[in-house]
């Protein structure tokens, strides 16, 4: 038998055309049981890859006939010659080129919508980690929001769909990925704007993103509003896209809200974060559709792979959108804290300019589950 090579791409087809796939991952049980690989039809089955150095005739009783079977691990290694293990006992496999490491990275481009007069909106669906960033295109320019570290994804699209990135934002500073806004407008010589709040401690140059904040894409005027929203942290900053689509940054998800303690301050700012959902949110209107900056869990997917809902829904439907009792609330956001990101505090400081870590550090420092909600 074959053994198959899939790239991450193939997989995140998999995942967005909710196909069925049989997942055998040979890293070790708590790596796994932390973070995998998330499909609405996926099964699974987990056993280390020193478990299976006799040989894999013990689990083939386990592993369907009837699905295609993809072998992970870590890098690639040990998933390579577990696939070699199972073509030799008569069996089809693939391995995931890369391993985990390349789903982490792996970015999917979705068009979300047509804008008025031509412009387009593209998210930008990292599934191996939960980051959603966004692209949105008129007559020629582009404006990126909260992108991650893979500059060259976003200035390849740019390239492709024939317009000039001229503007760069992130919501917040943040804590769990590591922005690729400043590399994309060092290569393009876009504005890098950048709440002043989140940026007390930052070394580089940047434009101030407040309320007055009014930023104009293309001659078809796709209007970018920003709209202060504080509580995950202290400048968090969400934006009104062509009076359409609210993107909240990491303060409003689809299935939960977000966590306010990434620097250290829970009990300071969890006020700002019910002031922001409970009434800042609550003056806009219920027809926009929320684009957040993460996903949590595979059922936020719509049919189409992208990420969002309209605000009234989420009014009706999200848990931390429905607590009356203030104290309630607190007591929720502050006592169901999640794990920290890893490496958070040192993403931090690379996202301040402080620090300067190679490729590789920068992959180990991402590795692992996206943890920006409330749970």
């Amino acid at each position: 038998m074959t053994v198959h090579t899939w790239k991450a791409e193939d997989i995140a087809k998999k995942v967005i055309n909710r196909e069925d796939l049989f997942i055998l991952d040979v890293r070790n049980e708590d790596a796994f049981a932390d973070w995998k690989i998330e499909g609405h039809n996926f099964s699974y089955m987990n056993v280390p890859y020193f478990d299976l150095l006799d040989g894999v005739e013990e689990i083939l009783k386990d592993i369907p006939e009837d699905k295609e079977v993809l072998v992970v691990c870590a890098k690639e290694g040990s998933s390579i010659m577990v696939a070699e293990m199972l073509s030799d006992e008569g069996r089809d496999a693939a391995y995931l080129e890369g391993g985990m490491k390349s789903w982490s990275s792996y970015l999917e481009p979705i068009k979300v919508s047509d804008l008025t007069n031509g412009g387009e909106l593209y998210q930008f669906v990292r599934l191996g980690k939960g980051c959603l960033s966004y692209m949105v295109i008129s007559e020629g320019e582009a404006a990126v929001i909260d992108a991650v570290r893979f500059a060259d994804v976003y200035t390849s699209f740019a390239d492709k769909k024939g317009v000039t990135i001229t503007h760069v934002f992130d919501t917040h500073l943040h804590a769990d990925h590591i922005s690729g806004g400043r590399d994309i407008a060092e290569a393009t010589g876009a504005t890098y704007h950048l709440p002043p709040k989140d940026a007390e401690e930052v070394i580089f140059e940047y434009e101030p993103l407040t309320d007055e904040t009014h930023v104009t894409i293309g001659a078809s005027n796709i209007d970018v509003n920003a709209l202060y929203s504080p509580g995950h942290t202290i400048g968090s900053t969400s934006f009104v896209i062509d009076n359409q689509y609210l993107l909240t940054g990491d303060i409003l998800f689809i299935d939960s809200i977000g966590r306010p303690d990434l620097a250290g301050l829970a009990e300071d700012w969890v006020g700002d974060l019910r002031e922001t959902l409970y009434t800042r949110y609550r003056d806009l209107a219920e027809d926009l559709i929320v684009l957040p900056a993460h996903f949590m869990i595979i059922e936020e997917l719509n049919e189409d792979g992208t990420v969002a809902k309209r605000l009234g829904d989420l009014f009706a439907e999200n848990h931390g959108l429905n607590i009356e009792d203030e104290a309630e609330f607190r007591s929720m956001v502050t006592d169901n804290l999640p794990p920290q990101p890893n490496a958070y505090e040192q993403i931090r400081h690379v996202n301040m300019g402080k620090l300067s870590p190679d490729h590789e550090e920068q992959t180990e420092m991402e590795i692992g589950p996206n943890r920006c909600a409330v749970r």
